[in-house]
């Protein structure tokens, strides 16, 4: 599984990064991976005009805000 926070490093973007990881850690899931991606042109070309934005497998879950880890965690077991 691959989540992607997508966000050029605000404050906002840095806690979602934060939130997936413990979201991640929750799952008790050793298959996902997370990745920062940070360059505009990659976000846009993911469809995404607002972050911070959370993806998982591809789809974007959420754009604009800072998604809690119970919602993240909600999203992981939903992808399974």
């Amino acid at each position: 599984m691959k989540i992607e926070v997508l966000g050029t490093g605000c404050p906002k973007c840095k806690k979602t990064y934060e939130n997936a990881v413990a979201a991640a850690g929750e799952t008790g899931r050793t298959d996902i991976e997370i990745a920062k991606i940070e360059n505009i042109m990659d976000i846009t070309a993911r469809g995404v005009m607002m972050t911070p934005a959370l993806s998982i497998n591809g789809e974007v879950k959420c754009a604009g805000k800072v998604p809690t880890p119970k919602e993240i965690a909600e999203w992981i077991k939903v992808a399974s």
